[in-house]
């Protein structure tokens, strides 16, 4: 079936959809990984937005339900040069179509996604809306151009959980809250975990160092967490404009001056905002696994997975010490307070999809917590 992606500008590509009849819109962005395209459709922090692989054969090893990051596909669309229907792979239990037409989502095949992404990166991410109605072009433009813009929508409340939530190793089960109060079943440091779309090897990770998890919803107040009575405090990625979570910010800065405290992508920026900072949209993002950081305090490079499309701005931050940065375009990768047991990386040191060289992160910050607290 015919499909056309219409992006904001008037730009038109023509394609085929491998998953029947339907429209989906969103942010257009592109994705430079050369595998791990199930872990990019269920990582929360696309949630709204159309990935394009840059990878021209997308669907090879199939489907598995080992690979993914959360219950559900969360990107809007799926755009690729060419879909395998037929994968080939002992792990694989139904193929890339199957998948994402179970859950509703719109892929669409044939385009030149080489052009795609030549335009995203010489004009800028831009929304885009893909339709199977292909008698009037222009109102699939039209389409796009009503869509939200990335700047100014918060996004967290589309992916952040509904109540108070464990991981059980395999993957999440209900908490027991009693008058705002949790029992702790485990030894290790209590860690209190802000879900903004929170990834589940990031929940495999920190079980890992021995921490022990409780994951809330992205609207606890500091008073609430306080109640809850955690020995540090983590905050995780997700989607959309971290300025637009002004009462998330509010409550970022309480709680980092009373408890140990990390972020990753999204908690980076909301850290960075919560310390005096300011944050601004990169024009392509950062979305693939291959882009090179330098750690400030090792000196080594790290290859790195990634996806944000808004940054915290270097200038803007005092008493903090710059830990990480960007070898292609020298933005702000990481920091940490010079005061306080604050520290935060931009990119993904889960990893799922990619390298694992960053990993390092969660063993950074189970040090600070036993050094501040004991445990």
């Amino acid at each position: 079936m015919k499909a056309i992606l219409a992006l904001e500008d008037g730009t038109l590509f023509h394609g085929q959809t491998f998953t029947g009849q339907g429209s989906a819109g969103g942010e257009v962005i592109f994705n430079t990984g050369m595998t791990g395209y199930q872990e990019v459709l269920t990582d929360p922090s696309y949630t709204g937005q159309m990935v394009c692989m840059t990878y021209p054969h997308v669907g090879n090893y199939g489907i598995n339900p080992e690979d993914v990051e959360s219950a559900a596909i969360r990107v809007a669309g799926f755009i690729v040069k060419e879909c395998c229907k037929q994968p080939s792979n002992w792990r694989s239990t139904m193929p890339l179509p199957e998948y994402l037409t179970g859950q509703g989502v719109t892929g669409i095949e044939g385009i030149d996604t080489r052009a795609l992404t030549r335009h995203l990166r010489l004009h800028g991410a831009m929304r885009g809306y893909i339709s199977t109605d292909v008698a009037d072009p222009r109102k699939i433009v039209e389409a796009a151009k009503g869509l939200p813009s990335m700047e100014g929508l918060g996004l967290a409340d589309r992916v952040s959980c509904d109540a108070p939530f464990v991981w059980t190793g395999n993957g999440i089960a209900p908490a027991k809250i009693e008058d705002g109060r949790y029992a702790w079943p485990g030894g290790g440091p209590r860690l209190l975990v802000f879900d903004m779309g929170i990834k589940w090897n990031i929940m495999r990770l920190l079980s890992a160092q021995g921490f022990d998890l409780l994951m809330v919803p992205h609207t606890t107040t500091a008073a609430q967490a306080k109640r809850l009575a955690p020995d540090a405090v983590f905050l995780s990625p997700g989607p959309g404009d971290p300025a637009a979570l002004t009462d998330l910010v509010a409550t970022t800065a309480e709680l980092a001056d009373a408890y140990p405290l990390a972020g990753i992508c999204l908690g980076h920026q909301l850290l960075g905002l919560a310390l005096g900072g300011r944050t601004y949209k990169l024009k392509f993002g950062h979305h693939g696994l291959n882009h090179p950081v330098k750690d400030l305090e090792t000196g080594r490079i790290e290859i790195s997975s990634q996806n944000h499309g808004f940054c915290v701005d270097i200038e803007s931050l005092s008493d903090v010490e710059l830990t990480h940065v960007n070898l292609n375009d020298g933005t702000l990768e990481g920091f940490a307070h010079k005061k306080k047991p604050v520290i935060a990386i931009q990119y993904h040191p889960e990893a799922a999809p990619g390298p694992h060289d960053s990993r390092y992160f969660f063993a950074r910050f189970r040090n600070i917590v036993r050094r501040e607290t004991g445990k």
